[in-house]
């Protein structure tokens, strides 16, 4: 019998007197955590050090902090209009402040990207998994309390929706059967929350399955909204070469950030004003190759993405995304997706979208979107032409990448899904490297840019934040997290080269050739060098890298900024 309160110590209380005082409690990524609930059992073993309660999750989302109280009056206002009323985890004050009781351990497999990198306990308790290995880990660990944030039926029922997050709940359903068939303590518990955008299909279930459920009073506190970053005109530059990789009739994987955004951008200019999409293109200052993707989209694109961000509704309304695939029992979609976070106003777009736009995004496990589990031929089927797109912080020079982990072990994000994706055949992976600083900004820092490089089989791409951008600034990622024997091309600012089944000698040359090289710069943090490599561009590359600094300019940059300001510049507004 479902145990239901509108008060979230009761709903604590009874959640111990089901599972007991060792409570292991699995909680969603983003923006699925029902805060009232979990603040309500992190209150219970503050005050009762009986009671032991270990919390895993991912992507503890919280609010920036004031440094200084000037920075406090400029902005309060701002993120009090951005933030709203979303309340604060109680766990993360605990962290920041390092107060965490004794009793109490977070341990997380995603983190918010740069916001712990000075925290010794959460990157102690960092746990590196592939997003599809969470939900078999939680098992592995003996996980007796899962709990999310659900949103009611608009206007009224007997359903509840998992909304932002059914990436690993749904996998875990048949665990939390098999412990009530076993007679093992388990509890699956919700918290309502209005404000999340009610998703139809798997993403729903009955109000009898969950053992305990918080209906707090309304109105329901805001979500947590992540705020945009602007796109740069580097990011365009990047995004329209990449765009020229998407095939018609192909999949698509987008992840968050400024060259998501960038890169819908592109492709929407690719789909409904052609001509200067490859305007655009042309004063970039390199041919696309002979076999680049240049036509508007005729079949469309079909989405299949761990995370659902507006840039995939963008190109649902743009006409671009509209492929549809249907499984064996006849259910059919555009878009599959295990979960989302974004801002207000996608929040707002989700919830007022109508019943069958809703019903061609199917919310779904991270077993479906992430591997070929299940029905294998099927997916390999209607996953053709497989781009997964997403960014990472650096390259080195012998080719392998980095996106979530800097050279002295400190964990900027996360894994995530990243591998997760490269077996599927026919599949690309690009990873977007972002640079630090504007191109403007490059010119004066005598810094080169850097670009991105695509992996072979499934192709992803993860968002940095700036607080990333300022720590990768102080020491650059030399952690390799991709090998360099998946790389198979480099998208660069200045166009695309293929560099598959290359020697390494051949790899350096075409890093080099595409500028992707490491300087040193500012203060010397790096000294990276080529090996001597059977490659006649390496002593050049070795002789430019050793002469540059701060006090000087490659030739390369102006190159740079003078193309994206005359070429990518006038495509912002559109």
């Amino acid at each position: 019998m479902t145990f239901t309160s509108n008060d979230p110590a009761r709903c604590a209380e009874a959640i111990v007197g089901r599972v007991g005082r060792d409570i292991r409690l699995a909680i969603p990524i983003g923006i699925g955590k029902p805060v009232l609930l979990v603040n309500a059992l992190y209150r219970l073993a503050e005050a009762d050090r009986s009671i032991r309660l270990n919390i895993f999750t991912g992507l503890s989302l919280a609010r920036p902090r004031y440094r200084t109280s000037l920075e406090e009056r400029f902005a309060k206002p701002l993120l009090d209009r951005l933030f709203a009323s979303y309340p604060d985890l109680d766990y993360t004050a605990a962290l920041r402040a390092g107060t965490l009781p004794p009793n109490v351990e977070v341990t997380e497999f995603f983190l918010q990207a740069g916001a712990w990198l000075g925290n010794a306990n959460v990157q102690q308790h960092y746990t590196s998994l592939n997003y599809s290995r969470v939900g078999p880990h939680l098992e592995r660990i003996g996980t007796n309390v899962m709990a999310q944030l659900v949103a009611p039926e608009p206007h009224g029922g007997a359903k509840l929706s998992l909304s932002s997050n059914t990436d690993v709940t749904l996998d875990l359903m048949p665990y939390i059967a098999r412990r009530r068939r076993q007679g093992k303590p388990i509890v699956f518990a919700g918290e309502l929350n209005a404000n999340l955008p009610y998703m139809p299909g798997e993403a729903e279930l009955p109000r009898d399955d969950f053992d305990v459920l918080v209906e707090p009073p309304y109105p329901h506190y805001d979500l947590f909204a992540t705020p945009k970053e602007p796109v740069s005109l580097a990011d365009y530059a990047m995004a329209l070469h990449a765009a020229t990789l998407i095939e018609d009739g192909g999949t698509l994987q987008l992840g968050i950030g400024s060259f998501a955004d960038a890169l819908a951008h592109a492709l929407i200019l690719r789909h409904t004003r052609n001509a200067e999409f490859r305007a655009l293109l042309a004063k970039l200052g390199t041919q696309p190759s002979s076999d680049a993707e240049l036509e508007p989209f005729r079949i469309g694109l079909y989405g299949c993405t761990e995370m659902l961000v507006d840039a995939f509704l963008a190109l649902r309304r743009a006409g671009i995304l509209h492929r549809r695939v249907t499984d064996r029992s006849g259910r059919s979609a555009v878009l599959h997706a295990g979960f989302f976070v974004g801002n207000q106003a996608f929040y707002r777009e989700l919830r007022e979208m109508p019943d069958q736009g809703l019903a061609d995004i199917a919310m779904t496990s991270i077993s479906f979107t992430n591997t070929l589990d299940g029905d294998e031929a099927l997916k390999r089927e209607q996953r053709r032409g497989a781009r997964f797109v997403n960014t990472a912080m650096t390259v080195t020079l012998l080719g392998a990448a980095s996106s979530d982990m800097l050279e002295d072990g400190r964990v900027v994000s996360g894994a995530g899904g990243q591998h997760d994706l490269a077996v599927v055949e026919g599949g690309a992976e690009l990873e977007a490297l972002v640079q630090l600083a504007d191109p403007a900004d490059l010119v004066e820092a005598g810094e080169i840019a850097r670009r991105a490089v695509e992996q072979v089989r499934a192709h992803r791409i993860e968002m940095q934040t700036r607080d990333q951008r300022d720590q990768i600034a102080r020491g650059f990622v030399e952690a390799a997290e991709f090998r360099r024997a998946d790389i198979d091309v480099l998208v660069v600012g200045l166009g695309a080269g293929r560099k598959a089944d290359r020697g390494i000698d051949e790899l350096v040359a075409e890093l080099v050739r595409h500028h992707v090289e490491i300087p040193p710069i500012r203060s010397g943090v790096v000294e990276l060098r080529p090996a001597r490599l059977a490659a006649p561009e390496l002593d050049e590359a070795e002789a430019r890298m050793g002469a540059i600094r701060d006090d000087e300019r490659d030739e390369f940059q102006p190159l740079v900024v003078e193309a994206v300001r005359r070429g990518a510049a006038p495509g912002r507004s559109s």
